[in-house]
This record gives C-alpha cells, sequence and structure tokens, in this order.
C-alpha cells in the first residue's frame, strides 16, 4: 500500500492565495468548491478541478479562524478574532449578517438541515467560553436574523475548542482544551454524556461521518480517535510521533487522514522529515499507516477530504493549501486484500 500510495496524487496545484498560515479548509457538499480561512483576515473560494480562485470574502479584522458552508452552497458562516460571527452569500461574497460577541469565535458549524449554526466563542479577559445556537432565517435575501441565540450555555470545565451538531435532536459533541470529548444537550445546556481521558491534551480538530454515528477527533497529545457519537466510545487510536492538528475520514475507502506537525519554534533542523510535515494515511479499521504524502514546508493545520472521497486538500502554516487528486489505483488498492468497508 505504501508503495502505491507514492504515486496516488497527480496534479498537486500549490495555491497560495493567503498571506499567513491556514486555520481551517472546508469542501461544499458538491465538492466542487473548496473554501479556505487565515491568519490573514481572509476567506477564499477555489474551484477545486483546476485550483482556480472564485472569490474572496473580505470583512474580517482578526484571523479568521473557522468557516462552514451549507448543504445548498448557499450561506456560509465564519468566526473570527475580531469577535465576530458572519453570515455570507456564497454566491455574491456579500456579508449578510454579523453577531459580535465579547471574546474570539473559534469554531462554526451548521446542522445538516441548515436550520441552525453552533459556534464557540474563547474564554478570555473574564468570559467564559459560551457556545451559542442560532436559527438561520432562510427566507428572502438573508439579511433578516436574530441577534439573539435560540439556545446559549456555557459548557462546564475545561473550555470547549471544537463543537457538531449531532443526528440526534439538540444534541452537539464538543472536544475540549484538557482533552476531554462531550455531548451537550443545547437546549438545557446539560453535559449528557462525557469522556474526560478521550485524550491527554488539547483537541485540534473533530470531524463527523458521512451518517453522523462516528467522528474522529486529533490532538495535541499525538494522536486521533474515532469515538461513537451517541455513547461516546472510543472505537479506534491512531498513535503519531508528532502533535496532530487536523484529522478526517475519506468516505468510500478506509481511511483516516491526519496532519500535523512540530511547531516552527520546536523544529531544530530544516529537514521537512524532521519536522513531520506529511499527511498521513491511517487504516481505519486496522490502526496502522499505510502511507504519507510530503508537500508543506511548515506544521499542517487542517485537512478536508471531497464528499465523494476522489481527492483531498490540506492547509498549512506555510500559507499553501495543496489539493491532491486520487489516481485509480488509490481506489483500487487493497493492503489487507479483498476486505469491504462501510462507510
Amino acid at each position: 500500500m505504501s508503495r502505491a500510495l507514492k504515486t496516488l496524487y497527480l496534479r498537486p496545484p500549490r495555491k497560495n492565495g493567503h498571506e499567513r498560515s491556514l486555520t481551517q479548509i472546508k469542501f461544499n457538499t458538491e465538492g466542487d468548491l473548496l473554501l479556505s480561512c487565515s491568519k490573514d483576515h481572509v476567506i477564499n473560494v477555489w474551484y477545486t478541478h483546476n485550483g482556480e480562485r472564485l472569490g474572496t470574502y473580505e470583512g474580517h479584522n482578526g484571523t479568521v479562524w473557522t468557516v462552514d458552508v451549507d448543504s445548498e452552497s448557499r450561506f456560509m458562516v465564519s468566526g473570527s478574532a475580531d469577535n465576530e460571527l458572519r453570515l455570507w452569500d456564497v454566491k455574491t461574497g456579500k456579508c449578510l449578517y454579523v453577531w459580535e460577541f465579547p471574546t474570539a469565535v473559534k469554531r462554526v458549524a451548521f446542522k445538516e438541515d441548515d436550520s441552525q449554526v453552533v459556534c464557540i466563542t474563547e474564554q478570555r479577559m473574564g468570559y467564559q467560553c459560551t457556545i451559542r445556537v442560532f436559527g438561520i432565517n432562510r427566507d428572502g435575501d438573508g439579511t433578516n436574523q436574530s441577534k439573539e441565540p435560540i439556545y446559549m450555555f456555557n459548557p462546564v470545565g475545561s473550555k470547549a475548542t471544537v463543537c457538531a451538531f449531532t443526528p440526534s435532536n439538540n444534541i452537539v459533541i464538543t472536544g475540549h482544551e484538557s482533552g476531554k470529548v462531550a455531548l451537550f444537550n443545547v437546549k438545557t445546556g446539560e453535559e449528557i454524556e462525557n469522556n474526560e481521558r478521550a485524550h491527554s491534551d488539547v483537541v485540534t480538530d473533530l470531524q463527523l461521518s458521512k451518517d453522523g454515528t462516528y467522528c474522529v477527533t486529533s490532538s495535541k497529545d499525538k494522536s486521533a480517535r474515532i469515538h461513537d457519537t451517541k455513547t461516546l466510545l472510543v472505537m479506534k487510536t491512531y498513535t503519531t510521533e508528532t502533535p496532530l492538528n487536523s484529522a478526517a475520514i475519506a468516505p468510500t475507502r478506509p481511511y483516516i487522514l491526519l496532519g500535523g506537525g512540530q511547531e516552527a519554534m520546536n523544529v531544530t533542523t530544516t529537514s521537512l522529515r524532521q519536522g513531520k510535515f506529511e499527511t498521513r494515511f491511517w487504516h481505519k479499521i486496522f490502526e496502522e499507516e499505510v502511507g504519507r504524502v510530503k508537500g508543506h514546508f511548515g506544521p499542517i493545520n487542517t485537512i478536508a477530504v471531497h464528499p465523494a472521497g476522489i481527492s483531498y486538500a490540506s492547509g498549512g502554516e506555510d500559507g499553501f493549501i495543496r489539493v491532491h487528486h486520487f489516481e485509480e489505483s488509490y481506489f483500487k488498492a487493497r493492503p489487507y486484500g479483498d476486505l469491504e468497508i462501510a462507510d
């Protein structure tokens, strides 16, 4: 499998549309667009088939930490260090609405039916970490939104760093600074389930499977884990030798993609391998690494896989986004024999 992986990546267009490091990248539902946000205050949208930049969303006055897009590619939401959550028209690039908070917005996510958005604001300057859920009014041009959240609560204990809606009604799954993974009822603010020892360091990313029944988390503790989103049972663990910033699930193939690397100040040599700036492919079921892809000149901060599983993208500390299209050998490879994995 390692040999097959070396030839999987054709046409990796190295796109430099950002002047500073990437914070999050996201494919839309169709997979024809890729959204990227960065510490340079800008959000870009790209065509995934040729790497051409389609447009830019300007308006934030701080690092844009997070971005998400609805299932129709109509609305996009973004969260920034300027303490704002913004709603955008994907096609026109127009900012439709701005919600303001006392602290930075670190994570945003749409509900599957596009009716709500959940966001995490940071614990800082005497303000507690807060999770808010806003209803999204999809009537008209999208400018008529409610200023007040429909639900709002402060998660108990360690501050939340990542979150997503689960398939269960009114339940969000969260990852925390302490390494905890938890489930909260957004209506009551009650923590209904938790795994305090999911990770031993900050949870850096959380991405759901297609059907939402499980998710993958990455952590600075150098591991990624798959959790059942109802019970929080840890189903699989992938242990590396470098701090991880992102983890993604490959649909149609039994792989987990991991990205990270030592912070620049901790790297004592210029060797790429020394900094571990590679995307790692792990077998989802057998918990073994099956291949690596080089390319970035600094830690990988964010990874996303095309919804159809035909390509993946990575965004780095180096300011570059790399889109890798899989060759036919990727889909034909059977590293563990003729084993069929259901999504």
